[in-house]
């Protein structure tokens, strides 16, 4: 987009959005009112769901969760109802089941990255490409610290993709015993040991 001579800005609140034609809102946890929304003749979202299933918060973490493999990952445009504009762009998240979160964010962010590049290479002719929403929409609740909390009755096995998915830093995984709370992390690598 820069190297056809516009202007690239980025904001990371709603409120500071400038006028411009396009818009990626991309991991923005904001609902972004009408009013902002008209600033632009585009407002791209990317979402990591079958749209209409899958609406709502934290999508492929609630599928790695619930075992999914394949995640599809659509660019569709942002409405005054949240996510549930017409799709302009599909693609799909392969994944092998062993992948952390860090791993997992990487894969986001390059299926991300690639379909806003694709948006914007078949602009303005991928608009007629849009396709409305079908089929009964399904929404996933917002993740809270409370889902990051390991069932102590269940085995590490049925719980090892719940450790994949907590961020050590931001929700990490956690049990409770005796009213007392400790955490857990979980890596590939083996622990740094001290001389």
């Amino acid at each position: 987009w820069r190297a056809l001579g516009h202007t690239v800005q980025r904001v990371h609140e709603a409120a500071a959005l400038p006028h411009g034609e396009l818009c990626f809102f991309l991991g923005c946890g904001q609902i972004v009112s009408p009013e902002r929304l008209a600033h632009h003749t585009h407002n791209l979202v990317v979402h990591e769901s079958a749209l209409p299933h899958g609406r709502g918060w934290s999508p492929l973490t609630w599928q790695v969760l619930e075992g999914q493999r394949q995640i599809p990952v659509v660019l569709f445009e942002a409405t005054a109802r949240v996510d549930d504009g017409p799709i302009y762009l599909r693609t799909t998240l392969s994944l092998t089941g062993d992948e952390l979160v860090h791993e997992l964010r990487a894969a986001q962010v390059e299926a991300t990255f690639s379909l806003c590049r694709r948006f914007v290479a078949e602009y303005p002719a991928i608009v007629n490409e849009a396709q409305p929403q079908v089929g009964l929409p399904s929404r996933y609740p917002r993740r809270t610290p409370a889902s990051s909390q390991l069932d102590l009755e269940k085995t590490l096995g049925e719980q090892l993709d719940l450790l994949r998915v907590c961020d050590p830093e931001r929700y990490p995984a956690f049990v409770e015993r005796n009213g007392q709370r400790f955490y857990l992390t979980i890596s590939k690598e083996p622990p740094c040991r001290k001389r």
